[in-house]
């Protein structure tokens, strides 16, 4: 397909999904390269951002102090101390891992716990004042082709958006990597999660309020933490099971809280009491995909995927957020100073290489965690043990929290 259209904006970026990883990208992008026009389309009639509660490493912290959103980023996320592993049975500590100054010190950056959608009117409103990016809510596309001259995507309305290049952000279901990757949907993890918010002041007494709380039992797993600067304390409580039928996003609180509670069987009476604190549950069955297989995942020529559109996470490792903000954030590293012309097939190349071997290892990670946290029989016994005898080691992760990784280390990743 003849690209005349690319030819005529050869110096626009297109990015499609306005979640955190497009709107990283694009405020990367902007900052980097003031003098590129910026196309970004949302599906939704406007921007906002679904789910609860997100953790935080120093890694991601550090990008976005990096963008200079460190100050509006204290004054809505939450710190906490530590984090806490306990047994789902009987209430057991396992192990502890300091956070706050120790994170500060060892990684130069906090340990923070925020709501998405706090997260998300940050990145948004940081966005806002770059006049060459153009955001639009409301338009769904269908189709993306590329060739050596630029990228022309088409909506559900058959309007049309010509570009040099493209990122798909546009999550885990994106329609446009069949285009690109053509490796089928994503696949159900077996995994079911139940996310729950309360405000803190209603919340049982025997909850700590100032820590990332993790509990551990068969083939099951919960964690808790404080958000919205501490006032809100968030709950993720993740059970194995079928993939239920018909629509699990109905408003029968009752009746989620009742198969949450059946799911999870006897717990101890401080996890009993917060599921039944829980004003609202809300049922995600998580889908994802193998860990990345090479390069060819991130970007093809004249269009990049990021975010869960390119390496959806299991939420294991807390790192799903992350990586899509290093995502954006390497890739602005990248892009050549001002004014000067963007070989952008070579800019998304290099950019693959760099980042998929860090993806990958993310998502092979929080997929060996998902089995450890859900353990039974000797495995159980093995890392409880473990986590007794080497508790903040195995909990602490300097491969990951010191990232992400800067030029001098893509060149030895390289070879150069």
């Amino acid at each position: 397909m003849a690209m005349t259209a690319g030819r005529a904006a050869q110096e626009r970026l297109l990015i499609v999904g306005g979640g955190m990883a497009g709107l990283g990208a694009a405020l990367a992008c902007a900052q980097a390269r003031p003098d590129v026009p910026i196309t970004l389309l949302e599906q939704a009639p406007e921007f906002s951002e679904v789910g609860a509660g997100i953790q935080l490493g120093p890694n991601a912290v550090r990008v976005l102090r990096d963008w200079g959103l460190e100050p509006a980023l204290a004054a809505v996320a939450a710190f906490p101390a530590t984090l806490q592993v306990r047994r789902a049975a009987d209430g057991a500590g396992l192990a502890t891992l300091p956070l706050g100054e120790q994170a500060r010190r060892a990684y130069g950056a906090p340990y923070v716990t925020i709501h998405r959608a706090d997260l998300h009117t940050l990145l948004l409103q940081a966005l806002r004042p770059h006049g060459q990016v153009a955001l639009y809510t409301g338009q769904r596309v269908q189709t993306l082709h590329s060739d050596a001259h630029g990228v022309l995507a088409t909506g559900s309305d058959e309007q049309t958006w010509s570009a040099q290049a493209a990122l798909l952000a546009d999550g885990v279901w994106s329609v446009l990597r069949q285009q690109v990757v053509g490796d089928g949907p994503p696949r159900f993890s077996g995994h079911l999660a139940y996310r729950g918010l309360l405000p803190m002041d209603e919340a049982p007494p025997s909850v700590a309020r100032d820590a990332v709380v993790a509990w551990l039992g068969p083939r099951l797993h919960g964690v808790h933490y404080p958000v919205r600067a501490g006032r809100w304390l968030n709950v993720v409580l993740v059970v194995e099971g079928p993939l239920p039928d018909g629509d699990v996003t109905g408003w029968d609180h009752a009746a989620q809280r009742r198969a949450l509670q059946q799911a999870l069987g006897p717990v101890h009476p401080a996890l009993a009491a917060l599921v039944e604190a829980v004003p609202q549950w809300r049922l995600w069955p998580l889908f994802g995909r193998a860990p990345m297989r090479g390069a060819h995942e991130h970007a093809q020529g004249r269009v990049g995927l990021l975010g869960d559109a390119a390496h959806p996470m299991r939420p294991y490792l807390a790192q799903g957020a992350a990586m899509a903000l290093e995502d954006a954030w390497t890739l602005a590293q990248l892009l050549p100073p001002a004014r000067q012309p963007i070989d952008w097939p070579a800019v998304l190349a290099a950019w693959a290489r760099v980042r998929w071997p860090r993806n990958a290892r993310v998502q092979a990670r929080s997929r060996a965690n998902g089995v450890i946290f859900h353990a039974t029989g000797a495995l159980r016994l093995g890392r409880d043990a473990a986590l007794a005898l080497l508790g903040p080691r195995l909990l602490d992760q300097p491969w990951l929290y010191g990232g992400p990784p800067r030029p001098a280390a893509w060149r030895r990743q390289e070879g150069r």
